[in-house]
Parts: structure tokens; sequence; C-alpha cells
């Protein structure tokens, strides 16, 4: 079972000059295959007038579920080569799409291998990345005499406070790690002397950016 993968967060976009053609590069995190090719679709669009629109994406947590194109370029100069990098980087859930407005000169089979990878690689490197890990999602209910001891446990525990709710008491939800969401609870429990209510209401995969 898979514990943790990591992938970007949101979509970063990069360009380049090689040899007076000009790359655009975007990458984005997806869900699934659906919004991978919504992705690709959107980018197309947007430069729909570009010589090549080639892409490349792993759009699951297994890599199972993986896509390339080369889109007009000679076979295996472009695709493949992007693939490769996600690969490499270790990253799902990703896709990535390499636009280029053709400046004249070509640039030969190692040279478009080269260009696509590099930028591919100079994108990712840019890009805010995420880890995803199994986590636990809390309930906690405490009396407001103890709400800001809740908080300053959050804190220093690194877990993530999502929603906080005002009624008879104060009513927190927040994520921690699944391996960490016993000791947590028990910590919370103990600092509080059991002055405090907790249940776990579901556990996913949760984003912690690194």
């Amino acid at each position: 079972m898979i514990e943790k993968y990591l992938s970007v967060a949101g979509e970063c976009i990069t360009q380049k000059i090689i040899e007076k053609s000009r790359f655009i590069t975007a990458s984005r995190h997806i869900e699934n295959e659906e919004a991978a090719r919504a992705f690709i679709t959107d980018i197309s669009k947007k430069y729909s007038d570009a010589t090549h629109n080639c892409y490349a994406y792993i759009a699951d947590i297994q890599g199972n579920f993986l896509r390339f194109s080369d889109d007009g370029e000679p076979s295996g100069t472009a695709g493949m080569p992007m693939l490769e990098v996600l690969k490499n980087k270790n990253l799902v859930q990703t896709a990535v799409v390499v636009t280029r407005y053709f400046g004249g000169v070509k640039l030969g089979a190692g040279g478009l291998v080269r260009a696509y990878s590099g930028c591919v690689a100079e994108n990712l490197d840019a890009a805010q990345k995420v880890q995803y890990e199994n986590c636990a999602e809390l309930e906690i209910s405490c009396g407001y005499s103890f709400a800001d001891t809740a908080v300053r446990i959050f804190n220093e525990s690194f877990a993530v406070l999502l929603n906080t709710d005002y009624a008879d008491e104060v009513i927190y939800k927040v994520v921690v790690k699944k391996a960490e969401a016993e000791n947590f609870a028990a910590a919370v429990t103990n600092k509080l002397n059991g002055n405090v209510k907790i249940k776990i209401l579901r556990e996913y995969f949760f984003s912690f950016k690194l």
C-alpha cells in the first residue's frame, strides 16, 4: 500500500529560447486522466498557432496511467523524453505540456530530446512540490477555556487546522499523518487533562508543501 507520493502544486509556466525556437512549458497537478486531458486541451487551445504542443503525464499514484505525445515532432524526440523526466523526479498525478514555436533552425533528434527534456526538468525544478501522505482527519472538541492550549498543541505538533466551529464547545477539525494520529490524540488528551473529545472522521491523502 502506498503511504506517500510526490506531485506538483497548482500550475507552473516557464519559457526559454533554444536556437530561435520558443519553448513554453506548463505543468499542473492532476487527479486523474480526465483532468490531464482537459489540461492538455486547454494549453493546446491557448497556443493553437504553435508548431507543436507535446505532452506527457502520469495520472495515478501507482504510475500506471501514463501517456505521451510527440505532436508532429520526430518519433521519440519529445513526449517520451518528457515522460522520463517525470519518472526520474518521482512525480505522479502530474501533467506537462511543452509548446514549441519553430524559429527556423532544425535541432536534430538529439537536440530535440535535450530541448524537450531540459525544458521539462527546468519547469519542474521551479514548480512547487507537495508530498501527499496518508493522513487522518480528526474532530477535537473542548471547552473554551482550553481553546488556546489546544491550538498551541496543534502548532507544536505540525497538525493542520482545517476548520473551527464555535458552539457549546470549540470544535476543531485537524489533519495529522496517519502514523502519528494515535500519539497525537494521546498528547492532546494528556495536555488538556482529559477535558477533550476526539474522534477520527476519515482517512485520505493530504498534501504537505516541501
